[in-house]
């Protein structure tokens, strides 16, 4: 038996598996054997005789196959296959049956579907696969392109959700979204008592290899340090979410030059974290509230 005829009997044999995966992050039966399609068509074109793990390199492969179908909301594909070989045979799902949709749909829970709808993509994704699919927050962070420890809060915040707290998680998120609001405010207006006021005794402020070279302090201890160091700054800070949470950035003339990570103990802020490597930039999902 050549290479690929295996390969597709091996797929086939997963290929229920990937389905649901790919329907749970989609929503949709027809978008979902399209991504399933495209794996098979990403699987065909890689060399997959080093992977041990099979069903999870297919799993891997259509979560991001399904986070570009998402960021791009591209309606279900159309190509034809007329010019790919013919052998091995992998089935081509281009109808899907109403009834075989709805019966799914049961199978997981309308009210889960609508809730799913109101999560971000990453948020969606890294909901589905860990929760739904036991993979692991190591082997879903490449797919999201943000750190284990990101991809954990991104699935937290979307858990909040589907459990039905994201209203007592909204109001928690506007909050210190108004609190990073006013402590800029408080900054770029040099109201020293009113910085101090918003951090925690042991705030720390830190600082990555490229913020630091722009800003020349890379670590700073204490109330009275941090508020030393924002007093009369941030005159280009602009409060936004970084990954769902509170923060800010700064992006002279529209191009973004670094962020504030902002994390809270109860009302106070307690570490502020600048980063400027265009690497980690680059894996952060920039929003407004």
């Amino acid at each position: 038996m050549d290479e690929k005829k295996l390969l597709a009997e091996r797929f086939e044999a997963h290929r229920d598996h990937l389905r649901a995966v790919a329907y749970r992050i989609l929503g949709s039966l027809a978008e979902a054997e399209d991504a399933v399609q495209e794996t098979w068509l990403k699987a065909e074109r890689a060399d997959t005789t080093q992977v041990e793990n099979l069903g999870g390199w297919l799993t891997t492969v259509t979560g991001r196959v399904c986070l570009d179908m998402l960021r791009s909301k591209k309606s279900r594909r159309e190509d034809s296959l007329d010019d790919k070989p013919t052998e091995p045979v992998v089935r081509v799902h281009r109808r899907t049956d109403p009834e075989e949709e709805a019966l799914l749909a049961d199978s997981v829970g309308l009210a889960l579907l609508v809730v799913l709808d109101t999560l971000s993509p990453v948020e969606r994704l890294a909901f589905v696969l860990h929760d739904m699919f036991a993979v692991p927050f190591a082997d879903i962070a490449p797919i999201v392109e943000r750190s284990p420890e990101t991809t954990q809060r991104l699935a937290s915040r979307a858990r909040q959700r589907v459990r039905g707290k994201s209203v007592a998680e909204d109001a928690d998120r506007s909050r210190r979204h108004k609190a990073v609001d006013a402590f800029l405010r408080a900054a770029r207006e040099g109201e020293f008592e009113k910085l101090l006021a918003m951090l925690a005794p042991d705030v720390k402020f830190r600082a990555d290899e490229a913020a630091a070279r722009l800003g020349g302090t890379a670590l700073l201890d204490g109330a009275r340090s941090v508020a030393e160091n924002f007093n009369g700054q941030a005159q280009l800070a602009r409060t936004v979410l970084l990954d769902g949470e509170a923060g800010a950035l700064v992006a002279p003339r529209g191009k973004l030059l670094l962020v504030l990570e902002v994390r809270f103990d109860g009302d106070l802020i307690s570490e502020i974290t600048a980063i400027a490597d265009s690497d980690r930039l680059a894996q952060m999902e920039v929003s407004l509230p």
